[in-house]
C-alpha cells in the first residue's frame, strides 16, 4: 500500500499545479494498470471533511476532523501488487506526489491479528 501524505502547502498550490501533479499520478496508475500491478486507490477529501468515530464505555463519540492534529495528512492511497519492497519503493519514488509530499510504503496484512 502506498499512503500519500500531504501538508498544508498542498492546498496553497495553484489548481493548475495540483492538476498537473494529479495527471502525473494518473499516468503512473495507467502504466501500473497495464502491467496488472494497480489494484485500486483514490485521493481523499481534506482532513476538514473527516469525522472521527470512537466508542468508549459503550458510548459513541464523534469528532469533526481528523483523529490527530499533525502537519501532514493522509491525502490518498494506491494499492499495488509487486514482488518486493524495493519495487514498491521504486514505484513510490516515480510518482510526482513524492516530490511534494511523503509516500509511506506499507505491506498489507491478510487475516486476523497474529
Amino acid at each position: 500500500m502506498l499512503l500519500v501524505y500531504l501538508d498544508e502547502a498542498w492546498l496553497n498550490r495553484s489548481v493548475s499545479e495540483r492538476q498537473q501533479i494529479y495527471l502525473g499520478q494518473v499516468r503512473l496508475t495507467d502504466e501500473l494498470t497495464s502491467k496488472g500491478q494497480y489494484l485500486g486507490g483514490n485521493p481523499l477529501h481534506p482532513p476538514s471533511t473527516a469525522t472521527s468515530v470512537r466508542v468508549r464505555d459503550g458510548k459513541r463519540l464523534l469528532t469533526d476532523g481528523p483523529f490527530a492534529e499533525t502537519r501532514e495528512h493522509l491525502g490518498g492511497y494506491m494499492l499495488i501488487d509487486v514482488d518486493n519492497l524495493d519495487e514498491a519503493i521504486a514505484i513510490a519514488a516515480r510518482g510526482p506526489l513524492a516530490s511534494v509530499g511523503t509516500i509511506e510504503v506499507r505491506p498489507v496484512r491478510d487475516g486476523p491479528p497474529t
